[in-house]
């Protein structure tokens, strides 16, 4: 079986683990302020699409492991409920995901074929103090947006050919970073760039930095090529 077929094959799976998940968003009514606790909310990526997701689910969050997503901690803590709520779409055609407060932006991405997924989660309508920004890949069929708290790795986005698109939503927390995963003891390697520069998972890299590594959220990620793409991208070690 090629490898085209088996990341159709995954993609598909994954598609339909989130349709049925999905089912449970059900559209809740917006309150006047921020209340009823918070909730954490998990940053998953996909290594063969570069695809980020986001979901308040741990169930979700856990599925998508056993799906070959990875983990990358709390992107931001949300409040339960706000009067901002943050609307889920899905493109069935590209696998892909989109997040946004904007109900003009949701009912035009469903007029043009994306299906909405109902309320993800709650902006703050108090707390400026955790902002998510949102930028785009003019580049990329999927995960064409990302949405993170960190403005470093924004500015790193948008250095590597990445749009900034402003505020996305407000949290009331910062991130987390997943915890580290137990391993088995390896022999010791030294990549041609030792781990601890700071990078941008699933972000554009210099071809003249192939082969090179670097970390975020507590992983170790290299500067490669993968699935035929001409420009590489720092994906995760495995």
């Amino acid at each position: 079986m090629s490898a085209n077929r088996i990341v159709r094959k995954m993609t598909a799976a994954v598609a339909a683990v989130l349709g049925i998940i999905a089912m449970t968003f059900v559209p809740a009514s917006a309150f006047a302020a921020d209340s009823g606790g918070t909730v954490d909310m998990y940053r998953m990526y996909n290594p063969n699409s570069g695809e980020h997701f986001y979901t308040g689910n741990g169930a979700e969050r856990d599925q998508l492991k056993r799906a070959g997503w990875r983990y990358e901690g709390v992107g931001w803590v949300a409040p339960a409920h706000s009067s901002s709520p943050v609307y889920r779409l899905y493109n069935p055609n590209a696998s892909d995901h989109h997040y946004t407060r904007n109900s003009a932006e949701r009912d035009q991405l469903v007029r043009s074929g994306w299906r909405y997924e109902g309320i993800g989660w709650y902006s703050s309508d108090t707390n400026r103090s955790f902002t998510i920004y949102r930028q785009y890949n003019p580049r990329a069929t999927s995960g064409s947006h990302n949405y993170t708290l960190n403005k470093a790795e924004e500015v790193n986005l948008v250095r590597a050919g990445w749009r900034a698109e402003g505020v996305a939503w407000y949290g009331v927390g910062g991130a987390k970073p997943a915890p580290a995963e137990p391993s088995t003891p390896s022999t010791p390697s030294t990549p041609s760039t030792l781990p601890g520069r700071q990078v941008t998972p699933g972000a554009f890299c210099k071809k003249a930095e192939a082969g090179q590594r670097g970390t975020a959220y507590g992983k170790i990620y290299e500067c490669s090529y993968h699935s035929g793409n001409k420009i590489p991208h720092w994906y995760p070690v495995n």
